[in-house]
């Protein structure tokens, strides 16, 4: 069972920054393809980026192209998503999310308990 626990969020003004850390216990981290979601207030939650196994390709949903950024290090069995230019609209719950195989395509196998980020303008 893989366990995944985010940090980093916060309160932050528009076209601030901000780094989320996810880190993965319980399970080879290498063999996990990762993602971040996020789910505003009253509205479902939604891809954001993901990464593959080996981090050799990335992906992200077009409202953040520009300006987030999906890594991971294995060594340290952590994902991050880079955030820039930060914008009242990014406010919502992040969630990192596992799942079995290399591509972040597909159903997530595990998930974390999410961190809040609110953007003021």
């Amino acid at each position: 069972q893989v366990q995944l626990v985010e940090s980093g969020g916060g309160l932050v003004q528009a076209g601030g920054s901000l780094r989320l850390s996810c880190v993965a216990s319980g399970g080879t981290f290498s063999n996990l393809a990762m993602g971040w979601f996020r789910q505003a207030p009253g509205k479902e939650r939604k891809f954001v980026a993901g990464i593959t196994w080996d981090g050799e390709s990335t992906y992200l949903t077009d409202s953040v192209k520009g300006r987030f950024t999906i890594s991971r290090d294995n060594a340290k069995n952590t994902v991050y998503l880079q955030m820039n230019s930060l914008k009242p609209e990014d406010t919502a719950i992040y969630y990192c999310a596992a799942r079995l195989g290399n591509t972040p395509w597909g159903p997530y196998d595990y998930w974390g308990q999410g961190t809040q980020v609110t953007v003021s303008s």
